[in-house]
């Protein structure tokens, strides 16, 4: 029995030391941790050393570098520089919403500095990145195209301005791309009037994309099917004229003969007006 006392308390007094220790080494890191929250690295040090991690391909922890600096010396030459690049290292990390996030604050405390369209130019990517195809939900590709727009106009000089455009044709063409799969949905069911909604969208927002010469011939089909004719000629007469030779004219003027009807446009109609101005965009090569 007074064995057994002795091995217990032996054994309380060792766990009693361990817990000082722990206790002891929780204090000090904390201490340490603390001291350097009051003396932290120089900036150009912490920036070096975030540069590094981004060199080694250390995305994430290059990030959370630059964004201690940041943090750190927010009046630093460094600091700024360090917010946009933590930026960057987010979407390298393949974490777009951080990316998005730090960019857009950099976007919103420094408009106008040389680092600017680089942080739209991050946005633009992490945006890119998550796109889907075109039965599937769009919104990323219209914050992209957003985000594609203001780039060129505030910064039309930055060499990802210039870069931009093959950017938003993409962008366009798959928005387009998904308002005609629901227009095509709506048109196969009969509810015209919704299909009408989706292809109107595509011939007066994308008229420069590959899917606008469906999308007026599905609208001569829309309003062929209501019996509202004058627009259905209006429809033809627009595709006729702008894209002759397209397959989808041949079928839209077969199917206003079919009820003794040829092409003819209604200047007075929401369509004629659309494409009062419109001109083929140019091909360059290259």
């Amino acid at each position: 029995m007074l064995a057994e006392q002795r091995s217990s308390k032996t054994r309380t007094g060792m766990l009693a030391t361990i817990l000082a220790a722990c206790l002891a080494l929780g204090a000090c890191a904390s201490s340490n941790d603390a001291a350097k929250m009051l003396d932290p690295d120089p900036p150009e040090k912490m920036y070096a050393e975030a540069d590094a991690l981004l060199s080694r391909g250390k995305f994430e922890a290059a990030a959370k570098k630059f964004e201690d600096l940041d943090r750190d010396h927010p009046y630093s030459p460094e600091a700024r520089r360090a917010m946009v690049m933590a930026a960057y290292a987010y979407w390298r990390a393949g974490k777009p919403d951080e990316a998005i996030a730090t960019a857009r604050r950099y976007t919103t405390m420094h408009p106008g500095t040389k680092e600017a369209a680089l942080a739209h130019h991050i946005i633009i990517s992490a945006y890119f990145d998550q796109m889907v195809g075109p039965n599937r939900d769009q919104s990323h590709a219209r914050r992209a195209l957003a985000e594609l727009k203001t780039l060129k106009a505030r910064y039309p000089d930055s060499p990802y301005a210039r870069d931009a455009d093959n950017r938003i044709r993409i962008a366009e063409d798959s928005i387009a791309a998904h308002e005609m799969e629901v227009g095509r949905y709506y048109l196969k069911r009969k509810n015209y009037m919704a299909a009408i909604n989706r292809f109107k969208t595509v011939v007066t927002e994308y008229q420069t994309t590959a899917h606008v010469e469906e999308a007026l011939m599905r609208l001569v089909e829309c309003y062929m099917a209501l019996g509202i004719k004058q627009e259905a000629q209006t429809a033809a007469a627009v595709l006729g004229h702008n894209f002759p030779s397209s397959p989808w004219y041949k079928d839209a003027y077969a199917l206003l003969a079919s009820d003794g009807l040829a092409p003819r446009e209604d200047t007075g109609s929401w369509l004629s007006r659309a494409w009062r101005n419109f001109k083929l965009p140019k091909v360059t090569s290259g």
